[in-house]
This record gives C-alpha cells, structure tokens and sequence, in this order.
C-alpha cells in the first residue's frame, strides 16, 4: 500500500524533529516503541538516544528500507503491522518493563493507535505522538468542552498538547498543522468501573446527539424514554438538562453506576 493511500505526511523539518526528540526525554538503555517512522526522519535521533528500538510500519515498502538500513543492528527491531490492532503484549523487549512510545501518527488512525496502547494491560511510561491539532484540541479538553474522544482519552491518560507543527514541515504537505501531544497513561481507569463497556455504553448514548439534552440524547441512545432517564440522572445527582459536553469523567461514572444499578438491572430481570 502506497504512502499516499495510507494518509502519510513525512517530517522532513530536521528542527522540528530535534524539538520531538528533546521533548520525549528519551533516557540511555529506554526502549522506545516508534510507530509510522516511514522515511526514519526521527528513527536516527530515537535509535541513538535509546536502548532498544521497536519500529512498527504498517506500509511494507518502508519496512524493506527500514530491514535494509538498521540490518544487523542488534539494538533495533522492525515489526510490519498496524498499530491499531497491534497486541502491545506481542512486541519484543518490554517484558513488563516501561517504555517510551513516540510517533509520527496518520490522521485517520490516529485516535485508535493512542488508545490501544494506552488501554493495553502494559501501557507506555509516556506516549509523545503528533497528531492532527483539531484532535489534540479535543483530546485535551477541559471540562464544558468534553467529548467522546476526550473522554476516552483521559480516563486513561494525562494529556498535554506541547508545541504545534505546521504544514511546511512534512512532505507531502499536509492541509493542516499538527500538534506534538504528550499521553500519561495512568496505569487503569481514572475512576473504578465494574465494566468499562457499559460506561463507554453510556457516555456514546449521552453523545449520540451532544447539542441535545441529556435526558433527551441519552434516551435516543439507550432507547429508554426521555422520563426515566431523567430520574436515573436525578438520582446520579445530574440535572437532565445539561448538555453532555459539561459532564466531567467522574460524573459520567456517576451516571453509569446508577444505569448499572436500575435501567440495566431492571432489563436482565425482565429477560
């Protein structure tokens, strides 16, 4: 699959990836996971700063040039696979020991890349990642501008965006800037959930028309009517007529306790 086909935008901008790699903080002996190297614009400074390097490129023309370059080098591993799926647990050296993940993410793949490694059984000790700035913006959210994403990244992580990157940096040239993005994963849930399933369950149906009511966008989502779920919402101490975006991760887990507790126990005892 060509570059161009998989989104690709490569830095060429040897500032800016010296900027990456000084922001990383990529300590002597730390294994670095580096996902999209592509071209190997920050594969050198990461390779010669780091321990060990893992190399995961899902376009296999790169990957040869990858085997090619780094033949022989003891230090470096070069994996062809996509790191959305990618079990963390299969890759090499980590051993349940921390990590440091840095990459050059393609806008399309780049939420589901995050979080699969931040929601892995052996999370990384840092994740600096560029991304495009509208999902770090969101990514980053504080609270009464919360979103599904921002949600789904800080109940895991502490997030940062730390510089942007515009367009003239990569080849091609992108439409829009990037962002660097620093992840803290916090190792599990921000809050304690018995199924992390059903909360994500009900903060989709909360958003599932977000300019809407919670009483009202939650009952399109969980097909309950607009009446219950106002007092599943009183009970939780949420007033319905908040919009979601302004809930904070801990109150959608009051939310989703009290769905567990009624709305959902109520269904299995009617089955």
């Amino acid at each position: 699959m060509s570059p161009r086909r998989l989104g690709q935008h490569f830095l060429t901008d040897r500032a800016i990836a010296a900027r990456i790699i000084d922001a990383a903080g990529i300590d002597a002996g730390e294994t670095v996971v580096e996902i999209g190297p592509g071209r190997g614009s920050l594969t050198g400074l990461i390779v010669e700063a780091a321990g060990r390097t893992i190399l995961v490129e899902l376009d296999g023309g790169l990957v040869s040039r990858l085997l090619s370059r780094y033949e022989g080098c003891g230090s470096v591993c070069v994996i062809e696979a996509d790191a959305r799926t990618l079990p963390v647990s299969s890759l090499p050296w980590l051993d349940g020991r921390p990590y440091l993940v840095v990459g050059n993410l393609p806008y399309y793949a780049a939420s589901p890349i995050i979080r699969n490694f931040i929601e892995s059984p052996h999370p990384p000790a840092r994740m600096v990642a560029m991304v495009q700035k509208e999902v770090a913006l969101e990514t980053c959210a504080p609270a009464g501008k919360k979103s599904l994403l921002s949600i789904a990244m800080q109940l895991y992580a502490e997030v940062e965006s730390l510089f942007d990157i515009q367009p003239e940096a990569f080849r091609p040239r992108p439409k829009v800037t990037s962002t660097l993005l620093e992840l803290r994963p916090l190792g599990k849930p921000r809050v304690g959930l018995e199924s992390v399933d059903d909360f994500f369950r009900v903060v989709r149906a909360g958003f599932s028309q977000p300019r809407k009511q919670l009483r009202n966008s939650m009952a399109n989502g969980l097909s309950e009517t607009p009446a219950s779920v106002a007092g599943l919402l009183a009970n939780a101490d949420i007033d319905p007529s908040r919009r979601p975006s302004t809930l904070s991760i801990e109150e959608w887990a009051a939310v989703y306790r009290e769905y567990a507790s009624t709305l959902a126990h109520g269904k299995e005892a009617a089955v």
